[in-house]
């Protein structure tokens, strides 16, 4: 097991109107997310996350052993902890009940995005994840990667460039 979770910025509360790019591993690295019922269970619980959390599921991509998130607080009560640890928690049991082992890595890495940064250049970003691993060759192609809020042409037509 991991012990060296990254820690979450000092002087940054996490609630509110933010903006988060979020990476989450699996415990050792292992393939959980190659199994299209586990993954399918996890994009289901990751909506109902978000929605119970007053976060906006910008982007998403379930790469074989990781997970790329984009959300939003849509709230003055969106609380970015509680909402990962409600998500992993609740993933993790019915991972471990139906497979007999853990999901997740502990912790998770955050990035607050700043105001003069593009959500659609980052959800690009994260969707293009399974081009650049071999996963597929177009963007909209990987079953496991999306948005909630926008469509392939509005992220074919964001900024290429990451400043």
């Amino acid at each position: 097991m991991i012990s060296n979770r990254p820690r979450r910025l000092p002087g940054v509360s996490y609630v509110g109107y933010q903006r988060y790019f979020l990476t989450t591993c699996t415990a050792d690295r292992h393939r959980a997310f190659e199994r299209e019922q586990i993954t399918q269970g996890c994009i289901l619980q990751l909506r109902r996350s978000c929605a119970a959390y007053d976060f906006a599921l910008v982007a998403y991509c379930f790469l074989p052993d990781h997970l790329h998130l984009l959300v939003y607080g849509t709230s003055e009560r969106a609380d970015l902890k509680a909402f990962a640890a409600h998500y992993k928690k609740l993933t993790g049991f019915e991972y471990a009940r139906r497979v007999g082992r853990l999901l997740w890595q502990p912790g998770y890495h955050d990035r607050v995005l700043r105001h003069e940064e593009s959500t659609e250049a980052i959800a690009r970003y994260i969707l293009e994840n399974p081009i650049r691993a071999g996963l597929a060759r177009e963007l909209g192609e990987y079953p496991f990667a999306g948005s909630d809020l926008y469509d392939a042409q509005v992220i074919l037509s964001a900024w290429d460039g990451q400043g």
